[in-house]
């Protein structure tokens, strides 16, 4: 599946030159923007894979429409091109959470290796994002059967072996998960 694109630069020509060479190199261009406003808009809109975006934007720069995009989970990476070499603008790029930063002009070359270096990096840190998520609700999940065994051992007087039991022949009984039981079990009390 080709790899979804959003460019958002304020000048029509360097979107139009963008847009032709990732075309080229294979990639879908879903969406270009002339501001970071609407490329915030195409994001939500799109979900791509990645934003090619300029610094300098009217309405909503590039620096702050990335720590939206990034905020919200939107894209699962973002590249910065810019005339801007400075530090400050660099720093501001590490803080608004980019995956890259190229400076003008740009060779075909190196924005091509970019992309596809932001590109896998943001799989690789939106599948680190997934198994924490996961990991947390597998805690939450574990914390509220705990809280119902306890309810079961101190009414009931069951070992917490014997606890456990009860709330898994419940789940298996009513065909729902632990967790549903364990809450049932922690409201009625």
């Amino acid at each position: 599946m080709k790899k979804r694109i959003v460019i958002a630069d304020d000048e029509p020509i360097t979107r139009m030159d963008f847009s032709e060479m990732l075309r080229e190199a294979g990639y879908d261009v879903v969406g270009e923007a002339s501001d970071g406003f609407d490329a915030v808009e195409l994001c939500r809109k799109f979900k791509p894979d990645l934003v090619l975006m300029d610094v300098k934007m009217p309405l909503l720069d590039g620096l702050k429409a990335s720590k939206i995009i990034v905020g919200e989970n939107l894209p699962c990476s973002i590249v910065l091109v810019t005339a801007y070499s400075g530090k400050e603008f660099i720093d501001q790029a590490k803080d608004a959470g980019v995956m890259g930063y190229i400076v003008k002009p740009i060779e075909e070359k190196s924005l091509i290796a970019t992309i596809e270096v932001a590109i896998a990096k943001g799989d690789e840190f939106r599948k680190i994002q997934e198994k924490i998520i996961k990991t947390e609700e597998k805690l939450k999940s574990r914390k509220i059967i705990e809280k119902a065994k306890g309810i079961l051992m101190k009414e009931k007087g069951l070992t917490e072996e014997e606890a456990y039991k009860q709330i898994r022949k419940l789940s298996m009984d009513k065909r729902c998960a632990m967790k549903d039981i364990a809450n049932a079990i922690i409201i009625n009390n």
